[in-house]
């Protein structure tokens, strides 16, 4: 079982850990207090973490601790190249809102394989993709999928700007990434960046016109995240349901009947079993809010033929917390569960999501939790 969590919030970073005896979390860390943390990543490769900074006014900021440092070292962040006067016409020209080039936040941050120790990956918004070399003391743009005429059309979701905010990285191949894109569906490639396809047959966007429905590069995948044991296996927790592919993207099934909600923005996945996945619905659009106010994490065992609505320890009543899409994780056995949301809720479970304890219901609200050995 994982004794450590990180959890990032609207005004810092805190690090809780779990004393087995009693069975009861604390916090014994806060870092960048007052500081909005848009992502973390713990890399079990080297035991490093890092942790994004959005500080509007001042920018984005990436900071990395060594495993065992009790400091942090600000790193370089992201940065897109300046554009060409061509480049700026044609973002004028396109239909809409033409798309910024100005990074605004870091929303995914991913370790490559293995076999490339140092290389990270991170997405943003705007919608780029980056690669580091060097443990995030360099980043490079992926123009191959930056300058697709694809891109032209993704459009934001929440935030003005498209956005990058999955990155999974295939454990079997690490030439073999895939991407999530709100909204531009869902990319894969095969070696290494040099080319991209969009795998989003089978997706359904009920926001827009009925002949424009199933364009792939349309979608808005809240998040995507696929099995360690079987990484053909991807779920999507999109905007108007939720989806499932065993084909590696190849083709996606809409998981009709969910009960209380299809929506929502947070998924994860079983690391052992492709077929266990947990959800955290909302009443959407505008109110975003737990179906008639009560808190519950639904689980499927079976692919999504079926679902158990789960509550216990849960508020029952009066329940406004919504759980962003990075602020619900599961450690490496599969039985325990991390949530937190807007309301500053943080909430663990060790049973797989039957029952959950409450930890805290007074934290800021909570952009990002990850489990970390």
């Amino acid at each position: 079982m994982s004794n450590c969590l990180h959890v990032g919030t609207k005004k810092g970073l805190f690090t809780l850990r779990r004393d087995s005896a009693a069975d009861a979390w604390t916090i014994v860390g806060r870092d960048f207090l007052g500081e909005p943390v848009s992502m973390l990543f713990h890399d079990a490769r080297d035991g490093s973490l890092y942790c994004s900074l959005n500080l509007g006014h001042f920018g984005v900021k990436l900071h990395r601790q060594d495993q065992g440092a009790e400091t942090w070292t600000e790193i370089a962040a992201p940065q897109f190249p300046e554009q060409t006067p061509a480049e700026k016409q044609q973002e004028e020209e396109k239909e809409g809102r033409p798309n910024s080039w100005s990074l605004s936040q870091i929303w995914a941050l991913e370790s490559g394989g293995a076999d490339q120790p140092g290389v990270l990956w991170a997405g943003t918004i705007p919608g780029g993709l980056f690669r580091s070399p060097d443990r995030g003391e360099s980043w490079q743009l992926l123009r191959s999928l930056w300058d697709r005429p694809e891109r032209l059309q993704w459009f934001g979701g929440g935030y003005d700007d498209p956005g990058i905010h999955s990155v999974c990285v295939d454990p079997r191949d690490s030439a073999h990434v895939t991407v999530g894109v709100s909204c531009g569906g869902v990319w894969t490639t095969r070696d290494g960046g040099e080319t991209w396809d969009l795998c989003a047959d089978g997706m359904r966007a009920e926001y827009m016109p009925p002949e424009l429905a199933g364009a792939g590069n349309v979608q808005d995948p809240h998040l995507l995240v696929n099995c360690a044991a079987d990484p053909d296996t991807f779920w999507v927790q999109h905007h108007n349901g939720i989806f499932r592919t065993t084909d590696d993207c190849q083709s996606w099934q809409e998981l009709d009947r969910v009960q209380p909600s299809g929506f929502g923005f947070a998924v994860a996945v079983h690391p052992q079993n492709p077929d266990t996945a947990w959800f955290a619905p909302a009443v959407k659009d505008e109110c975003r809010i737990p179906v008639a106010g009560k808190m519950v994490v639904t689980r499927t065992d079976d692919g999504g033929q079926s679902f158990i609505i789960m509550s216990d320890g849960l508020p029952a009543t009066d329940a406004y917390d919504l759980v962003y899409r990075h602020a619900l994780d599961v450690d490496a056995t599969g039985r325990n569960l991390v949530m937190g949301s807007t309301t500053g809720s943080l909430w663990v479970s060790s049973d797989a999501g039957e029952s959950w304890q409450t930890v805290s219901e007074h934290l800021p609200p909570v952009h990002v939790i990850r489990f970390a050995d």
